[in-house]
């Protein structure tokens, strides 16, 4: 990857190549993820898509390179991360203003939460569309109001490159709608670059505007209406996927899924 291209790019990936329990899952892997973008790496099971965004956030060894480049001012770029799942205790009794009051303050629980950020919780569940779910106890949560408590985690990080892994695994048609519209309408308004990877190339059609075809190594990438041919997905997940409606892909950034145009407005 040239100077040029990486400067460009909020993340860059260089000749990354990585192995589990001895068995190689990237090879030479060399990529970028250009600033402001909504990036999908897409890939069949196995290609190594969750390994990659494993080895950005530091948890497995790998070798080559990994490029962040500085957030605003020179500082170091912030990352939120969402995960695919969240193991836990179902029957804990534990609200979801709890949960967000544990990542804000050193106390346990138990002393009782500040005031402060009890109002930050709130805060953050209403940039998710969540604010009704603050005394709702956490395992009582369906996999789309789940998937946005753990969006309104992330966001206290007030994130410059926001990660999730198959952010609407689990999520029921209604779930997933409100979820496209909540990442498309806080990418354009907080302005981070969002790394997502999934398998639902509906959702990547309609939302991405740079697409990585992963499997262990990188077959192409760039614009989702370029790259997303049938040619492609053959080499990429073995089979023919069928070529997406191009009709649904994003063009200068804009969503054109149903979920994210204003009302009135034509497609």
């Amino acid at each position: 990857m040239t100077t040029s291209l990486a400067a460009q790019a909020a993340v860059a990936f260089e000749e990354v190549t990585a192995a589990l329990g001895g068995v190689s899952i990237l090879e030479g892997v060399t990529a970028r993820v250009p600033t402001g973008s909504c990036t999908a790496i897409i890939g069949p099971n196995g290609a190594g898509k969750t390994t990659l965004l494993l080895a950005f956030l530091g948890e497995i060894e790998y070798r080559g390179r990994i490029r962040v480049s500085p957030g605003p001012g020179g500082a170091a770029a912030r990352i939120g991360y969402v995960p695919q799942r969240l193991s836990f205790d179902r029957d804990m009794p534990l609200t979801v203003a709890e949960f967000l009051v544990m990542g804000l303050q050193r106390a346990p629980l138990w002393f009782g939460a500040r005031r402060a950020y009890r109002q930050e919780a709130q805060r953050l569940l209403g940039l998710v569309r969540a604010g009704h779910l603050a005394t709702r106890n956490l395992g009582a949560l369906s996999g789309g109001e789940l998937q946005r408590v753990l969006l309104a985690l992330a966001l206290q990080q007030e994130p410059d490159i926001l990660i999730l892994d198959e952010p609407i695994a689990g999520v029921d048609v209604q779930g997933e709608q409100v979820l496209c519209e909540l990442l498309e309408s806080l990418r354009r308004e907080r302005r981070f670059t969002q790394l997502m990877v999934s398998h639902d190339l509906s959702m990547v059609t309609a939302h991405a505007t740079h697409v990585i075809c992963l499997n262990r190594r990188v077959l192409v990438e760039g614009d989702p209406r370029a790259v997303l041919t049938p040619e492609t997905l053959l080499a990429t997940f073995g089979l023919h996927m069928g070529l997406p409606d191009s009709r649904s892909m994003p063009r200068g950034g804009a969503c054109a899924s149903p979920c994210c145009r204003k009302e009135g407005e034509d497609a």
